[in-house]
């Protein structure tokens, strides 16, 4: 049975734009939090594609890599994920194979197969391509054979990329890519930041489909799980009012920009919306140090999970900080 202190801890950061913000600030606000975290241990820095949401910044995702990597020096920094709909293999290959020559054994490719956007949105990123979702399974082992040795047949080539076998990694909020991610034998990351329903089931389909592989002989696990860590319950459920105003504002489709906190959400949710924001942040860890504690125990219990990758949305950004320093207090016992 695995303890806490045997469980790698990482870091995906949403770059949040801040009411009154900019989209600068945020950008560097996420190199500090790498540098950050990277004293402390975290073993990865991962950022995710979203586009059109004016609260979230990472919608450049490679380019925001190589600003990342090139201001940490030991942390691993990669996608959380890229949206592979959105792109053609070959390209995402050309950028990720550009990090890896640039950073080598430092970077990670991790895959959605949503498209990280609405419809509209979609087809703006993507104008003539017929792409979706439906070609994911494909659409990864162009991209893998992009990253791999190049063989004498081989007609089109990612320069750089070939031969660097960046690690990628399948990520997912529903049953598909767990099924996908075992049978490819590539480790699987669940999306349990924001869809925890889920994550049991997922975890056994991965577990039960999993076919050892040249990159993993044994599955390997990570879950998102959203963090709110201050030095007393009363101050971090304070905090979290913040990110109770985003996922309101998620659900309503309204401006996803941070929002301060307050001292209470009545008369700013209705109960229902309460009860929905609830189940979203079901794995959310809320809390002091001894209160994240004891819930990650039970977590690692249940999941036998290999790692957790936190995701913290405060709206000052030494709440963060500070939130992710007592993590990792709370992590290594």
């Amino acid at each position: 049975m695995k303890r806490l202190s045997d469980i790698k801890f990482s870091t995906l950061d949403l770059v949040p734009v801040r009411e009154n913000g900019s989209a600068a600030q945020s950008l560097r606000n996420s190199l500090d939090l790498a540098q950050h975290v990277e004293k402390f241990g975290y073993n990865r820095f991962w950022v995710a594609e979203h586009h059109n949401m004016d609260g979230i910044a990472s919608s450049a995702t490679s380019v925001l890599l190589g600003y990342l990597a090139g201001g940490t020096s030991t942390i691993r920094v990669g996608s959380g994920g890229v949206m592979l709909p959105n792109h053609a293999p070959l390209v995402i290959a050309e950028q990720f194979g550009t990090l890896e020559s640039l950073y080598p054994g430092r970077i990670d490719l991790g895959l959605g197969r949503a498209p990280g956007s609405d419809q509209m949105t979609a087809r703006a990123l993507r104008r003539e391509r017929s792409g979706s979702a439906d070609d994911f399974p494909e659409d990864v082992a162009e991209l893998m054979r992009y990253l791999g040795p190049r063989t004498p047949d081989q007609r089109i080539i990612a320069m750089p990329g070939t031969g660097t076998n960046v690690p990628v990694w399948l990520l997912g909020s529903s049953l598909f890519s767990a099924q996908l991610a075992g049978e490819r034998g590539l480790p699987y990351a669940f999306a349990s930041h924001f869809a925890p329903r889920f994550m049991h089931e997922a975890i056994r389909v991965y577990r039960n489909h999993f076919k050892p592989s040249a990159v993993l002989d044994k599955p390997y696990v990570m879950l998102g799980v959203p963090l709110v860590a201050a030095d007393t319950d009363e101050q971090a459920d304070y905090l979290a009012t913040s990110v109770f105003q985003r996922i309101l504002a998620l659900m309503r489709g309204q401006s996803l920009v941070q929002r301060p906190p307050v001292k209470t959400m009545d008369g700013l949710w209705l109960p229902h919306e309460k009860e929905a924001v609830s189940d979203f942040l079901g794995l959310a860890m809320i809390g002091s140090p001894q209160k994240i504690r004891a819930r990650l125990e039970v977590l690692i219990e249940q999941t036998q999970a290999d790692e957790l990758i936190f995701t913290c949305d405060l709206y000052e950004h030494s709440d963060r900080l500070h939130s992710y320093e007592l993590l990792a207090q709370v992590m290594k016992g």
